[in-house]
C-alpha cells in the first residue's frame, strides 16, 4: 500500500482527524462509506457484465493457468524438443510418393533484378 506500514498509517489517520476536525468528521465518514459502497457496486456490475458478455463466471476461471510467472521458456522448449511426434506406420498404410522414389518438386527460382551500370539506386525520402 504505497510503502506505508501500520504505524505510519495510524499517524496519518490521527493527523487527518485533527485536520478535518470533529465537526466535519461525520460528513467525511459518510462520504467515505458512500464511496466504498459505490466501488463495491461498480465491481459487482463489472463482474456481471463480464459474465454476461463472455459467458463465464470469474470464480470458475483457473487464474493460475494464466499466470505469466509459470511460463519458463527454457522448460517449454525442452518439453517441445523432447516430445515424441513420430507415429508408428501400420503395415499396408499408404506411403507418400516422395518417399517411394519420386523427387520432391523444386521451389521456383528467385528472380533478382539488377541495376544497369551507372544507374542510381531508388531513394525514398519518407523511408529514412
Amino acid at each position: 500500500m504505497l510503502g506505508i506500514n501500520g504505524p505510519e498509517f495510524l499517524i496519518l489517520l490521527v493527523i487527518g482527524v485533527i485536520v478535518i476536525g470533529p465537526s466535519r468528521l461525520p460528513e467525511y465518514t459518510r462520504k467515505l462509506a458512500n464511496l466504498v459502497k459505490e466501488l463495491r457496486r461498480m465491481a459487482s456490475g463489472a463482474r456481471d457484465q463480464i459474465r454476461e458478455e463472455v459467458g463465464i463466471d470469474i470464480d470458475e476461471v483457473d487464474w493460475k493457468k494464466y499466470d505469466p510467472r509459470q511460463y519458463d521458456p527454457r522448460r517449454i522448449i525442452r518439453e517441445a524438443l523432447l516430445e515424441d511426434d513420430t507415429k508408428p506406420v501400420s503395415p499396408g498404410a499408404p506411403v507418400a510418393a516422395s518417399v517411394v522414389g519420386e523427387p520432391a518438386p523444386k521451389a521456383p527460382e528467385r528472380v533478382v533484378e539488377r541495376l544497369a551500370a551507372g544507374e542510381l539506386a531508388p531513394f525514398d525520402s519518407e523511408a529514412t
